[in-house]
């Protein structure tokens, strides 16, 4: 246990409030299985004010371990702009005061009650700052504290590592945001259906159970509407109202917009001392930003640790929260508790697809990533080649093409959402459609593992200048079935009838390709609503009302690079 960072003696004296944690919260505990026995009853502290850095009230609950005895543990501040109410109550108030943690529960500004307005953002490394003051001066606080928390709730995390107290020993970030740009735009494209379901969390998640209830039974009768509207600005008022700060994000589509200031917190990776650990699924949608802030702790030389599961962003919280829990709870007890007893020996834990194991490494990729090299043919075969040099799509010949109708975009199927539909799906019935070009390879006579990032080089050219290209690796089993691995988009600006190139990053996966299954690349001009329609006009998919029908050309030099995962089989 870390020694006391400030005197106990000279703070007031602590009354422990002798009220339970909320009924929700227990009936709610009382349906998980697969987690740790507890080790204490908890005890609950609601409604307590703590100043923000400008003086405004943030609401906090303050959940802690019952003991005859004042007991001697550290804390954990849990801030979130969705409330304190369910699931957050017990998953982070109850679960880990149990296990031995006082668990500080906060709600940023602007909402679940608290002062101020909120500004998705702005304000959270100056009130994570001021609430680690106040902590100073509770009797109960110990001097070690730690971080933890999901999707925004990593975010703040970030924010508060930007310029890290000293009492900060251990974080925990959870499927977690540190980039609020790329959350909502791929390479310019807008992420529609993700500014749809941030906006109406973020709305109205706060405000409980049935506020959000509806809205979102709202948003999904109104959800048809609102993404084919022209223009698309403002159409999600009927569903959710009037949002500011979400017309500003759906505006501003360049990164370099001073819109973007400060929003990155990558920074925050960059030299990090303070021990952490990173979870994510293979269709999180915040999947990319896990990997990068790992790649940057890495280079920092900070203790890390990083768990991928077959979960999207939700079910890692769900369906995979016995395993995030245990993994959750090991990192902080080794960094808070100093008992490193259930830490796992390697540094990385991931989820194989295809295979359905768990693969332990000593690192992300486990090795320097080696590609093979995929091509497509004119006949709609994927062969896989040895290319010595990059290839040159100038003067190409062009081997397929797909015409993409705005007016009738290309649906999207699963993959990193944030809704229920996310994750990976059977693609047969959009493959079927003429707006999606597929290339097949022919039955594996071994398996192929792929481990580590998936990109594409494709050579394009296009009649209107301006296109989208979303490019997918599937999976085809022997019955004909092609589920989605992993996937990506960009933007493509084409001049005259010639062909450009545009690499496409399409996430990272472990996934092995059985024998006798077939690797898929699937390429279309989009994937709607996931991302707004590509209008054909060069004109801003936000503001847009005319729609042109783009023809979409592949040549010849596409290809599609797949990590070689043998190496660690």
């Amino acid at each position: 246990m870390a020694s006391r960072t400030h005197d106990p003696a000279a703070k007031p004296a602590w009354t422990r409030s002798a009220r339970k944690s909320p009924l929700s919260s227990r009936m709610m505990r009382a349906i998980w299985r697969g987690l740790p026995e507890k080790r204490y009853d908890v005890g609950w502290e609601p409604g307590l004010e703590v100043p923000a850095a400008d003086g405004s009230p943030l609401v906090t609950d303050h959940y802690f371990p019952r003991t005859d005895t004042e007991g001697d543990f550290p804390t954990l501040l849990v801030r979130s702009p969705y409330g304190r109410g369910l699931p957050w109550s017990p998953q982070y108030g109850m679960l880990f005061a149990e296990q031995g943690f006082h668990v500080i529960l906060q709600s940023c500004r602007g909402t679940g009650g608290s002062g101020g307005a909120f500004d998705l953002w702005r304000n959270e490394a100056a009130d994570g700052r001021a609430t680690v003051a106040w902590l100073r001066e509770q009797h109960w606080f110990n001097g070690t504290l730690g971080t933890i928390g999901p999707s925004y709730l990593g975010y703040v995390q970030w924010a508060l590592a930007l310029d890290p107290p000293p009492e900060l020993k251990a974080m925990v970030v959870q499927v977690g945001l540190h980039d609020p740009y790329a959350l909502f735009y791929a390479d310019g494209a807008l992420r529609l259906e993700h500014a749809l379901l941030v906006g109406l969390g973020m709305t109205y998640q706060h405000r409980g159970i049935m506020p959000v209830a509806k809205a979102t039974l709202r948003l999904q009768r109104r959800m048809r509407d609102i993404v084919t509207a022209r223009p698309l600005r403002g159409a999600y008022s009927s569903a959710l109202g009037d949002v500011p700060w979400l017309d500003d994000v759906m505006t501003h589509p360049d990164a370099g917009d001073p819109y973007w200031d400060g929003a990155s917190l990558a920074g925050a990776a960059e030299g990090l001392s303070v021990p952490t650990s990173l979870v994510s699924g293979w269709h999180d949608a915040l999947a990319d930003q896990t990997f990068e802030q790992y790649a940057r702790l890495r280079e920092a030389g900070c203790d890390t640790a990083l768990l991928v599961g077959p979960w999207t962003h939700t079910s890692a919280m769900q369906q995979g929260w016995p395993e995030v829990f245990a993994e959750s709870l090991a990192w902080l007890r080794a960094y808070l508790c100093d008992d490193p007893s259930e830490l796992r020996p390697t540094r990385v834990r991931v989820h194989v697809g295809g295979e359905d194991v768990w693969r332990d490494l000593d690192d992300w990729p486990s090795l320097p990533p080696v590609s093979t090299s995929w091509v497509p043919t004119p006949n709609g075969h994927l062969d896989q080649r040895v290319l010595t040099a990059p290839t040159d799509g100038a003067g190409s010949a062009p081997l397929a093409s797909v015409r993409y109708d705005p007016a009738d975009p290309t649906p999207s199927i699963g993959g990193p959402l944030l809704s229920r539909t996310a994750g990976a799906r059977d693609n047969s019935a959009l493959e079927g459609r003429e707006d999606v070009l597929t290339f097949t390879s022919s039955p594996l006579a071994e398996a192929v593992d792929v481990l580590g990032p998936v990109s594409a080089r494709l050579s394009v050219s296009t009649d209107t200048g301006y296109a989208d290209v979303f490019s997918r690796l599937c999976d085809v089993d022997a019955q004909g079935r092609s589920t989605n691995v992993c996937d990506g988009l960009a933007q493509v600006e084409t001049v005259g009838e010639g062909p450009s190139e545009v690499t496409v990053p399409m996430s990272s996966t472990a996934y092995r390709f059985p024998a006798g299954h077939r690797i898929r690349w699937q390429i279309s001009g989009g994937a709607h609503p996931r991302y707004a329609r590509n209008p054909g006009t060069g004109k801003s998919a936000v503001e847009a009302v005319d729609f042109t029908a783009i023809r979409i050309t592949l040549h010849d030099g596409s290809v599609l690079e797949l990590p070689d995962g043998s190496r660690t089989a």
